[in-house]
C-alpha cells in the first residue's frame, strides 16, 4: 500500500510497531510532539530498538535508524508522490492509510507488521506532471509559453556513484549499500532526456540551429491531459518528449540571432544591456515594438487582462524540412469564447528550405482564467503542432 524504494528484506517476519509519538526521547527534552515526526533523536532508543516506527511526516529515516528501529512506515503521501530510498526498510503511506495503521496500533494489545521489498508497477494514469514540477506562465516574458515541452523525470533508473549512499544521506557509516544505479525523480532527470533527445536530432540534422532542434521537440511532442495535470500548458507546455518523430518534424520554427536581438528590444533591454548578452556592438533596430509577440516561437501564449475583449495577431514563418513537393493544411482547435484564424490558411511548398509566413489572429474573450487551442498544419502523413494559450493576466 506504499511506495519507497526498498531493497532490505525482513523475510516477511513481523516485527512490534509503534507509533512515535508513543516514543518520545524524554532524556533529550523531546516529547511526543516532537517524537510523532521521528525527527533525530526525539524517539526513545528503549521503546524503539528493534520495532517498526510510524511517523507523522516524511524524513529521511536517520532519527528511526540511530534510535535503533528495524524500519518505519511513514504517513501523508500525496497521489503523485516520487519514491525515495532509506537507511532501513521503509514505506511512505498516504494519509489514509497511515491513519489506519495508527488505528490498528491503537486498538490492538501487541501490534506487529513487516516491509515488504519494493516491487515495481504500472502507473496506469502516467503521463501526467508532477506536483513538484514548476508551472508557467513565464513571469519574465508573459506571452512566451513556458515550459516548452515535458520528458520522463519521475522514478527514473539513473546512474549513480558507488561511494554515494542511495538514500542520499549525508552519513555514510549509516548506509553501506555500494549500487551502481539509483531510482531519482526531478528536473535533474527529465533534462537528459531532453539534452539526448536534441543530440540525436543534431547527429541528423547536424546544421540545425538550436532553435530549429527545439522547434522540431516542441511540434512533434505527445499531447497531454489538462485534466491530469492542472496548470495545462504551464504545466506541460507541447507535451510529451517524442525523440523518434521530432527526427523529421516536416516543418520548422527557425530563430536567428537578429530575431532575439529584435525580442530583447520588445523587452525594454537597453543598448548597454543587450551588447551585455550579444557581446558586440549590436543596438536595437526600428520596429523592435511588438517583437515579443513575433518572435518566431513554435508556440503561441497572449496574456490579457480579464474581461477585456481579445485581438491579437501573431506572425510566424516555417521552413520546409520535410518532403521537396508538399502541402500543409491548417487546422485549428479553438475553445469556446474565442475565434482563431490563419492566413494564409494552406502553405504549398516547391522546395527543401523554402521558408513561408503566415499569421494567426485570435479574437474573443475568455470564459475562464486559461483556455487552450491548438493549430496543426497537416501534411496528410505529418502533423506540425503548436499549443496556443490564452490567459488572464494573474
Amino acid at each position: 500500500m506504499g511506495i519507497s524504494i526498498n531493497t532490505f528484506d525482513l523475510k516477511n517476519e513481523k516485527y512490534p510497531i509503534i507509533y512515535g509519538g508513543d516514543a518520545p526521547n524524554t532524556t533529550a527534552g523531546a516529547d511526543g510532539f516532537d517524537s510523532r515526526y521521528c525527527f533525530e533523536y526525539t524517539l526513545d532508543p528503549n521503546l524503539v530498538k528493534g520495532k517498526i516506527v510510524l511517523c507523522d511526516g516524511l524524513n529521511r529515516g536517520v532519527g528511526q535508524l540511530l534510535a535503533g528501529a528495524v524500519g518505519t512506515v511513514m504517513l501523508g503521501r500525496r497521489p503523485s508522490s516520487g519514491v525515495f530510498a532509506f537507511p532501513l526498510p521503509a514505506s511512505y503511506l498516504s494519509l489514509e492509510d497511515g491513519n489506519n495503521i495508527y488505528l490498528y496500533i491503537n486498538s490492538t494489545r501487541s501490534p506487529t507488521a513487516t516491509i515488504l521489498k519494493s516491487n515495481e508497477r504500472r502507473d496506469k494514469f502516467a503521463p501526467y506532471i508532477a506536483t513538484f514540477s514548476s508551472r508557467g506562465p513565464n513571469p519574465t516574458s508573459h506571452n512566451i509559453l513556458k515550459p516548452d515541452l515535458a520528458a520522463p523525470g519521475v522514478d527514473i533508473l539513473a546512474a549513480w556513484s558507488p561511494i554515494s549512499p542511495i538514500s542520499q544521506i549525508s552519513d555514510v557509516e549509516l548506509d553501506k549499500r555500494a549500487l551502481s544505479y539509483n531510482i531519482i525523480s526531478g528536473t535533474s532527470m527529465s533534462c537528459p532526456h531532453v539534452s539526448g533527445a536534441a543530440a540525436y536530432i543534431k547527429s541528423l540534422h547536424p546544421t540545425w540551429s538550436p532553435a530549429a532542434i527545439r522547434s522540431a521537440l516542441m511540434t512533434t511532442a505527445v499531447p497531454m491531459s489538462a485534466e491530469k495535470s492542472p496548470g495545462a500548458e504551464f504545466a506541460y507546455g507541447a507535451g510529451n518528449l517524442n525523440p523518434l518523430n521530432a527526427s523529421n518534424p516536416g516543418l520548422i520554427y527557425d530563430i536567428d540571432p537578429l530575431d532575439y536581438i529584435k525580442y530583447l528590444c520588445g523587452q525594454g533591454f537597453s543598448t548597454k544591456l543587450l551588447q551585455a548578452i550579444t557581446g558586440d556592438k549590436s543596438s536595437c533596430p526600428e520596429g523592435s515594438d511588438g517583437a515579443a509577440f513575433d518572435l518566431n516561437y513554435p508556440s503561441f501564449a497572449l496574456s490579457t487582462p480579464p474581461l477585456n475583449s481579445i485581438s491579437h495577431v501573431f506572425n510566424r514563418t516555417v521552413t520546409n524540412v520535410g518532403l521537396p513537393t508538399c502541402t500543409y493544411k491548417a487546422i485549428v482547435t479553438t475553445p469556446p469564447g474565442l475565434s482563431i484564424k490563419v492566413n494564409p490558411s494552406v502553405l504549398s511548398f516547391t522546395s527543401l528550405g523554402q521558408k513561408l509566413s503566415f499569421s494567426v489572429t485570435i479574437e474573443g474573450t475568455l470564459e475562464k482564467q486559461i483556455v487552450s487551442a491548438s493549430l496543426i498544419w497537416d501534411e496528410g502523413t505529418l502533423q506540425v503542432r503548436s499549443p496556443i494559450v490564452v490567459y488572464g493576466a494573474f
